[in-house]
């Protein structure tokens, strides 16, 4: 059977299963099998380690939620929100062969001008980044964790 390319983050037992010599996941947000990506594997873990490691309820988390940004269309990989609707994290992932660069923070800043959320979160499975903004005083900063949920 599959065996993913271990990442950076806890593994999780994945409902797999494949057809036509392809692998499939399956995604508990959109309750329904994906094809395994690189890409999918990286945001299928960590919607579970948002879940179970940092508490996000499952129903706040909107996978690949669309957005339009200077007249195209685009996708945000997670949005999630907090009790009251207001966004608080976008999520952007490469593959775990995709170094992480530049291009990627603009990518998610250019979607966090849609979006205004004050959480933001680049990885690859291998290394992950994430940064607040503070839109009061138009600044930004890294951050050592991803803070967990609260209520």
């Amino acid at each position: 059977m599959f065996k993913g390319i271990p990442l950076n983050l806890p593994p999780y037992p994945f409902r797999l299963k494949q057809e036509d010599g392809k692998v499939f996941i399956f995604d508990e947000l959109r309750k329904r099998y994906l094809l395994v990506t690189p890409e999918e594997w990286v945001r299928q873990h960590w919607i579970q380690y948002l879940i179970n490691q940092k508490r996000y309820p499952k129903t706040l988390i909107q996978c690949e939620g669309g957005l339009k940004l200077n007249e195209l269309q685009k996708r945000t990989d997670l949005l999630i929100f907090n009790r009251t609707g207001e966004k608080i994290l976008i999520a952007e992932f490469k593959a775990p062969s995709v170094k992480i660069t530049q291009e990627a923070f603009d990518q998610i800043a250019r979607y966090n001008l849609i979006h205004r959320v004050p959480l933001l979160v680049v990885s690859n499975g291998l290394q992950h980044y994430y940064c607040h903004i503070d839109f009061e005083r138009k600044s930004y900063q890294y951050i050592e964790d991803l803070p967990d949920f609260t209520v």
